[in-house]
């Protein structure tokens, strides 16, 4: 419980890569909602009147079946029926029905599907907070639907702080994890602890700009000097030979 008595959320990193996800609603925060679900790589079904679209929907509708397109959008130009909950594995309603949209809060609780009600947090399982992104770096600032304008403010002020090469130092790392994991593919043990601090002490030692500079030749030069020697060697001093 938080100072004020009240319980908040618990964060989590959901992962939708090819989930099925229902849109019922067309307009903005239908939009916001079915770009968020598709970058997280969801497959995503649309049911409004066409009529009811924004125009982002419409662009995304429009180009989804186009061969180079990733997008995974499926429309139906009409009003909601029952049956679309059918195969749903997560629900997101952005309509003007209010009633209609508590009903179909209520259908989705009954049959386990998780539901987002926008506008209406006592019908939500879960609120989409306001993001920061940058690559594989995501930072979610969360008010539990109390005030979304306030997150986005407080937003605005976090990503001001975060280095710009974050994310692109986060894939290098993920990338070194790899290699590393290629050489010493053993789970648990002593071996797998020693991998974890190895990880963690480059990451504190290496500024985030020779993290996101790495390539793979010299990924590989770090784990031939760094791992196989049990040491976690400073950028120049794994670099020096090269400017000789």
């Amino acid at each position: 419980m938080s100072a004020s008595g009240s319980a908040g959320s618990l964060l989590i990193a959901w992962q939708l890569k090819d989930k099925h996800v229902l849109v019922i609603g067309g307009g903005q925060v239908a939009s916001s909602r079915v770009q968020h679900v598709l970058a997280a790589g969801a497959k995503v079904t649309v049911v409004s009147p066409a009529k009811g679209l924004s125009e982002q929907i419409k662009s995304l509708i429009d180009h989804s079946d186009h061969p180079e397109n990733d997008n995974n959008v499926i429309f139906h130009d009409r009003t909601f029926l029952s049956t679309d909950l059918d195969d749903a594995d997560m629900v997101l309603t952005a309509i003007d029905d209010i009633e209609l949209s508590r009903e179909i809060g209520v259908s989705c609780r009954a049959r386990r599907i998780p539901v987002n009600v926008a506008d209406d947090p006592s019908y939500c399982d879960f609120y989409f907070g306001s993001q920061i992104r940058q690559g594989p770096l995501q930072i979610m600032i969360s008010t539990n639907g109390k005030s979304p304008k306030l997150a986005h403010v407080i937003r605005r002020r976090i990503e001001e702080s975060v280095p710009k090469g974050a994310g692109e130092a986060i894939e290098k790392v993920g990338l070194l994890r790899e290699k590393l994991r290629e050489r010493v593919p053993e789970v648990g043990g002593e071996v797998s602890k020693r991998r974890m601090r190895w990880i963690a002490e480059v990451c504190t030692r290496w500024e985030l700009d020779d993290l996101a500079g790495l390539d793979v030749e010299q990924i590989e030069r770090l784990l031939d000097e760094g791992w196989e020697k049990n040491l976690v060697p400073s950028r120049d001093s794994l670099y020096d030979d090269d400017d000789a």
